[in-house]
């Protein structure tokens, strides 16, 4: 199986993460994927960025549900881009033959009905594909299953389980998992993060893991084309 490579945060070693930018040269330049991450600001818009600060990324402060969607798009990131929308990032993906990880960031702070406002938003834009849906909170992605249990699933860890991962798959009704580091035996059912290293991209692509995140999605794609 060829291994999908996902553009974590498009390509931060190009372009600011989670920024329309790098975006825009994942499809440019044909990237099998993107990953990103949405948060809910004060008043209930989703937006993309990593962080529950702005702090790391941007010229401003603050946690992004401290501000209203018109305050905090007054912040900037390094290519002077305000903060996107997860409505802008749609807009820049509908219609494109590309792949999407939409990770819900609902492990430090659960927003309140972000998985029904971000879903129905997805779904409401003409996407070649279904997106992928991931998550760190387990009860974010129930909530999720509540809503559409037919979508594609998938529980994001950093380290070994201490249970079976089929039988925990199974039992959470997950199409995947996505740890930080690789499980023999679920290959077909695994994409790691995030994984930038030369060898280990070459090692995980020769065994044919299911998918890859990395910050430079260009490298990668080329290491695995090699094999």
């Amino acid at each position: 199986m060829k291994t999908m490579i996902f553009a974590h945060r498009g390509i931060p070693v190009k372009c600011p993460e989670n920024s329309l930018e790098g975006f825009k040269y994942c499809i440019d330049n044909n990237a099998d994927a993107v990953e990103f991450d949405v948060h809910l600001t004060k008043d209930g818009t989703p937006v993309i960025m990593h962080d529950e600060k702005i702090d790391r990324t941007t010229d401003g402060k603050g946690l992004i549900n401290s501000y209203n969607f018109k305050d905090l798009r007054k912040f900037k990131l390094a290519n002077g881009e305000p903060i996107p929308s997860l409505a802008e990032f749609l807009d820049l993906f509908a219609g494109k033959d590309i792949r999407l990880n939409l990770e819900f960031k609902t492990n430090k702070i659960h927003y309140q009905d972000i998985e029904e406002k971000v879903m129905n938003m997805v779904n409401d834009t003409d996407l070649m594909y279904p997106v992928i849906y991931s998550s760190f909170n387990i009860d974010s992605i129930k909530v999720a299953q509540r809503i559409d249990p037919d979508q594609d699933y998938n529980f994001l860890f950093d380290k070994r389980m201490n249970v079976d991962p089929k039988m925990f798959m199974e039992s959470e009704h997950l199409n995947s998992l996505h740890p930080g580091t690789y499980i023999p035996g679920i290959e077909d059912h695994e994409r790691i993060w995030t994984v930038d290293d030369d060898m280990e991209i070459h090692q995980l692509c020769k065994i044919g893991i299911q998918g890859i995140f990395t910050n430079d999605f260009e490298k990668a794609q080329k290491l695995r084309d090699e094999i």
